[in-house]
């Protein structure tokens, strides 16, 4: 971890500890904070805020877990996520854990041909948005859901009723064989960043609010090594986010696919179809 990693960790522990404190009682499954007593709480713990606030949040969401003594705390079979419960509240909701979207280690991993124009490669600013790039340009959305697919905006930030603020790394339209469409909300992450079923439901909140009579399919996508790339499918059912598919995808030069691979993704394919 790097040492910025560790200040940040000593002093945002410091911070969502003294809002914990504060608004814990025993047995609570849920704690309500609002974003204005982030900087009371720093002030408080004598440990400088943040400089954007919500980096508090986005820090215990999708990078460390939360610290020991809240975890303690977590009634049992239970775990803690941080939900969103309207503008600037925050909330710390005790669920049952459904799964982590992590990638399996034993998944096949498929060569795609990269198509990443080199210059894009070159002057990627971050692991997320190079992801996006290479989502983007190599067209993995559409390959991954088998859907004619077309980036409507990225980094979409709107309002939605009962969360308060919402971002989307990129939204996608589409359309299938038989004229449905579709919207895909995707969401990267890279580096030390992982992915929070806390930013599924957000985007599926998102897509019954913003975009009514369409089929909602989030999508994230992850990093594991360099061109190589995770990506997950979900849907909601009464209520809850559901995993529906996991690929791996390897991004090479068309030489580096071998005959041997492609008959093996050819049986694959036919596996699929006859199922």
């Amino acid at each position: 971890m790097p040492p910025e990693d560790d200040q940040n960790k000593d002093r945002y522990s410091k911070i969502i500890l003294h809002l914990f404190r504060k608004h814990y009682s025993e047995g609570a499954t849920e704690v309500v904070f609002h974003r204005s007593e982030i900087g009371p709480a720093s002030e408080a713990e004598g440990v400088e805020a943040p400089r954007n606030l919500g980096d508090l949040i986005y820090y215990f969401r999708f990078r460390q877990p939360l610290p020991e003594e809240i975890i303690r705390k977590t009634p049992p079979g239970q775990q803690w996520i941080i939900r969103s419960g309207g503008r600037s509240i925050y909330k710390l909701v005790a669920i049952t854990p459904t799964f982590e979207i992590v990638p399996n280690p034993h998944k096949l991993t498929i060569k795609i041909p990269d198509s990443t124009p080199g210059i894009i490669a070159r002057y990627a600013l971050s692991d997320e948005q190079a992801l996006l790039a290479k989502l983007r340009y190599n067209r993995l959305i559409d390959i991954f859901t088998g859907l004619s697919c077309y980036s409507l905006q990225n980094h979409l930030r709107t309002t939605v009723k009962g969360i308060g603020q919402v971002e989307t790394d990129e939204v996608y339209v589409a359309i299938d064989s038989r004229g449905a469409h579709y919207v895909i909300p995707v969401q990267a992450k890279g580096g030390r960043d992982t992915q929070s079923i806390v930013q599924i439901e957000h985007d599926a909140a998102m897509c019954r609010q913003k975009f009514k009579g369409l089929v909602c399919r989030p999508v994230a996508a992850q990093f594991m090594a360099e061109n190589q790339i995770a990506m997950f499918d979900f849907i909601e059912v009464d209520g809850e986010i559901k995993l529906v598919n996991e690929q791996h995808y390897q991004l090479v030069l068309p030489g580096e696919i071998t005959l041997e691979e492609l008959q093996t993704y050819l049986q694959i394919s036919r596996t699929t179809s006859a199922s």
